[in-house]
């Protein structure tokens, strides 16, 4: 499940590709909520029983945590989101896997995504409200969702495919010292 071995970075390019490709689906559902919102009456369109469409302003970080930093909290989220980014970016150069590659592509353009809101407006735009029985999980958007698959395909890469390669490189490092072990014998 972890995606096909390539040489170190080559997979890189399609990590970018979708970093790219999020970011842009990011920002353009953002600019069509801002203006749907800006054209309406109302706070919310109910799409569904258990759907909504809001505009909310996240000025913090995950479930609004940090939301009341001062005037400074945008910029440091900014400073510290790039230098999150610039981290991963170069993780996927480095990495082996196209699995691993498109997972921190996914965070990669969901961060840069919403960088460019703090960058803007100071808070992030989120509108997606999946709600049940009248509890309301707090909004997010585009960014947010390829953020939670890449991490969490990450973590499954980590714990699942992970034992696959692991397991391989354990039985040939015993066949390589057993193979040590009785070339050592016959000397």
């Amino acid at each position: 499940m972890s995606g096909a071995k390539t040489p170190k970075g080559n997979g890189s390019a399609q990590g970018w590709g979708l970093a790219v490709l999020i970011l842009i689906a990011d920002q353009v559902s953002k600019w069509w909520v801002l203006g749907l919102f800006s054209d309406a009456g109302t706070s919310y369109f109910e799409l569904t029983p258990f759907f909504n469409l809001v505009l909310a302003w996240n000025e913090g970080i995950s479930f609004g945590m940090f939301g009341d930093a001062g005037v400074y909290g945008p910029r440091i989220l900014i400073g510290l989101t790039l230098l999150i980014a610039l981290g991963l970016s170069v993780w996927m150069m480095r990495v082996e896997t196209r699995w691993s590659a498109a997972s921190l592509g996914l965070i990669i353009g969901g961060a840069i995504g919403n960088v460019i809101d703090r960058f803007r407006f100071g808070a992030v735009t989120d509108f997606l409200d999946v709600h049940v029985l009248g509890y309301h999980w707090p909004a997010f958007n585009v960014a947010d969702s390829a953020i939670v698959i890449g991490a969490g395909a990450l973590m499954w890469e980590s714990l699942f495919a992970g034992a696959d390669n692991s397991s391989s490189k354990d039985v040939s490092d015993e066949h390589r010292k057993n193979a040590q072990g009785t070339d050592e014998t016959h000397d």
